[in-house]
């Protein structure tokens, strides 16, 4: 059963805010009502926040104190785990806020737990993703905490039917809020990269290139000459970039710039959403793009044929799992560990070149788990396969296609 504001009077709700507009209006109008309100924020190392401390002052003028949750360290690590996954969605774009809500959900809930929150309150639309990754996740991690989603509450989607009757409601209580000029395009930003979309974006008749990037450039505008990026992975891990060992958020940080100013990552969707519709956007991701890139390559050279075919479906999996708020569910975890066994043994050295949102490969090093051999797959004369031996494999193949000619199961 939905709930309405009326309803959480007497619980203490925990609201999920940003700090804008629509953050402002919900827990003000919560307040008003009577509730007993406590905003929760995730610092996730989004881009486009030059300041998350800011978000706490905003909220402050509404009566409501903000919880500021440092999650820059989980964000890294959802990063590695989507890398190592290589779990893109639809059109080949990295899962970069379907990770993002993960770490949100797992660290906001529990900072909510620690405060003895009833309620969570997130401020998803009901016609996108969101509302349903952070319902699923809170009764996954917390069964017993109710949600309330304020714009699927028919009396506060009639009293707010629009941004300029939140600045209107606020406005009565000196609470300083602006509509703004409209925007081409919205855009939701963690770590692993930036998702824009609505607005301009909505016609598909409107081209991508309207999205002014922000972690990075056009492949166009990007330098006329090639990047050259040396990337030491140690299981899968990425461990050090061009020789220096640092962190997976001082990884992802580095990965972010170097490919941001080479034009990496970018890409477009027409996305199948979780409830059913399609959705349009366009999507950042330099850093994973440059590592997930690289670590392929890394994959071609440990995976057997039938190993790789089997991380090709385990990848897609996750990947969906990821986008339907699925994280925690068994068939995930099992995926990932079965990920995590294949790739155990993905450890080397891989340069790469960035050039104009391209990534070239241009060597692989200290691979020792490596399956390729110049000599076998030499097509000179070497110390490799003996090409004799082949002639009774291809005799052996021989008995069962001329069996089925011969039976008149082969359309010619």
């Amino acid at each position: 059963m939905a709930l309405s504001a009326k309803d959480l009077r007497g619980k203490l709700v925990g609201v999920c805010v940003s700090g804008g507009l629509d953050s402002k209006t919900v827990s003000k109008r919560l307040v008003e009502e009577g509730v007993q309100v406590l905003a929760f924020s995730a610092d996730l190392g989004q881009p486009d926040e030059d300041d998350i401390q800011n978000v706490s002052k905003r909220m402050a003028t509404c009566g409501v104190e903000t919880v500021i949750v440092d999650l820059k360290a989980e964000m890294a690590e959802g990063c590695f785990d989507v890398v190592r996954c290589q779990a893109r969605y639809d059109g080949g774009y990295w899962n970069t806020t379907g990770i993002g809500r993960i770490v949100t959900c797992h660290g906001l809930v529990t900072a909510m737990q620690k405060r003895g929150v009833q309620v969570l309150s997130h401020g998803a639309t009901g016609r996108g993703n969101d509302q349903m990754r952070f319902e699923r996740y809170t009764n996954v991690l917390a069964p017993s905490m109710l949600v309330y989603a304020p714009w699927r509450d028919p009396a506060l989607l009639k009293e707010f039917p629009g941004r300029s009757e939140m600045v209107t409601y606020l406005s009565k209580f000196g609470i300083e809020a602006f509509v703004g000029p409209k925007k081409k395009y919205s855009t939701d930003a963690n770590l692993a990269g930036l998702s824009h979309e609505a607005e301009d974006l909505e016609s598909v008749q409107t081209p991508m290139t309207i999205v002014d990037p922000e972690m990075g450039v056009w492949p166009k505008d990007a330098p006329d000459a090639e990047e050259l990026v040396e990337l030491t992975f140690d299981g899968a891990r990425c461990v050090a970039v061009n020789g220096k060992r640092l962190s997976p958020l001082e990884v992802i940080s580095l990965a972010n710039t170097i490919g941001g100013r080479n034009g990496l990552g970018i890409s477009h969707a027409l996305e199948n959403r979780i409830i059913g519709t399609k959705s349009r956007g366009v999507y950042e991701a330099p850093g994973m793009e440059l590592l997930g890139r690289a670590l392929e390559y890394l994959y071609q050279a440990v995976l057997d044929r039938r190993a790789a075919a089997l991380f090709a479906h385990l990848s897609s999996l996750v990947s969906n799992q990821i986008y339907d708020g699925r994280w925690f569910d068994p068939a995930t975890v099992a995926a990932r560990k079965a990920i995590h066994e294949l790739t155990k043994t993905a450890s080397g050295v891989v340069k790469v070149g960035c050039y104009k949102g391209n990534i070239h490969f241009h060597s692989l090093s200290d691979v020792a788990a490596s399956l390729y051999n110049e000599a076998d797959s030499s097509m000179e004369a070497s110390d490799g396969l003996n090409p004799v031996s082949s002639q009774g494999y291809a005799e052996i193949q021989a008995v069962e296609a001329r069996s089925l000619a011969l039976a008149g199961q082969i359309a010619k």
